[in-house]
């Protein structure tokens, strides 16, 4: 019997009027909101425009949407396309379902269009908003806790989580999962703003601190979960997905390290002398007068500042 347990919603969505207010929508618009916040106070710190982020960001943020989405439909594509289920559930992702897998490749090709677009390094701005996508997930998790979604194994560990009767799920307490990650991801965070002043990453180096930092804890907490997924020899494809994500990432890093040490000095062109502009400075337009005085000029100089005497009236 368990004495202790987190309790689900009764339901995960609230109507206002007619309109429907879903708990997991809030918390994706939620965390989208702290990455950008967040990622403008460090963009802003390293030199950059307040508001580049943004900018960029309305370029990343719904391409990542459509890859998170993608990647889930074609990886549980029997959820959806499978005899007596329907195909347009795949375009309902209000009721769950992003895979931060296919989220993040194609948020990094949106990401990369509007990097282009104001003339940024695209590794710099995802250096910069590394820790405010950790963030992001961390919220972002609390959404299957409102569906009633992607919990572990059965347990009655105190802080088991309670399900309660539904479709696809039996009642009982499981692994809060959801929670693990969303601790996790926090601790990622962390640990990538430390690595950051203590190592000045650049060139890529913190996302990919980020990224395989995030794979170590998807894994394990991956391996505890009991919701239906493909298995390739005895593993979650997602396991596999993260082992091979780390390699990758702790290789960039390695080689990155080698071929671009150190930092970018300037990570948004032209930011700096934008915001040197103010009283007693010249515009970007004008030219401070340089002239070097001459003998002339030093001589006229001297007759101006020397006393002049009333010259004598006639008699």
């Amino acid at each position: 019997m368990t004495l202790a347990f987190i309790p689900s919603p009764s339901t995960g969505v609230l109507h206002l009027g007619p309109i429907p207010l879903r708990g997991y929508a809030f918390c994706i618009i939620i965390g989208v909101f702290v990455a950008v916040w967040y990622g403008n106070k460090r963009w802003v710190a390293r030199g950059g425009r307040s508001g580049t982020v943004a900018d960029i960001a309305v370029w990343a943020v719904p391409f990542g949407l459509v890859g998170g989405r993608l990647y889930h439909v074609i990886t549980d594509y029997q959820l959806y396309f499978s005899e007596g289920e329907d195909w347009v559930n795949a375009f309902k992702i209000w009721e769950g379902g992003l895979g931060i897998w296919g989220a993040i490749a194609l948020g990094a090709v949106g990401a990369w269009i509007g990097c282009r677009r104001r003339g940024i390094p695209l590794p710099a701005w995802a250096d910069t908003l590394a820790p405010g996508i950790a963030f992001a997930q961390a919220i972002g998790r609390w959404g299957n806790w409102f569906n009633q979604e992607l919990y572990g194994k059965p347990t009655d560990v105190p802080w088991a989580l309670k399900i309660s009767e539904g479709p696809n799920r039996i009642a009982g307490t499981y692994h809060p999962t959801f929670l693990y990650e969303s601790l996790w991801c926090v601790g990622v965070a962390f640990l990538v703003i430390w690595a950051d002043r203590r190592f000045k990453l650049g060139h890529g180096r913190a996302f990919a601190l980020y990224v395989a930092a995030y794979c170590v804890g998807r894994f394990w907490i991956e391996y505890m979960r009991v919701d239906e997924a493909h298995h390739i020899l005895g593993l979650r494809l997602n396991d596999w997905t993260a082992g091979g994500v780390f390699l990758l990432a702790v290789a960039y890093i390695v080689i990155s390290s080698k071929l671009r040490p150190g930092r970018e000095e300037i990570v948004e062109p032209g930011a700096q002398a934008a915001e040197g502009e103010g009283p007693g400075k010249p515009d970007a337009g004008e030219q401070p007068d340089t002239t070097e005085p001459t003998a002339d000029t030093e001589t006229n100089a001297k007759a101006d500042s020397a006393p002049r005497h009333p010259e004598p009236k006639e008699a």
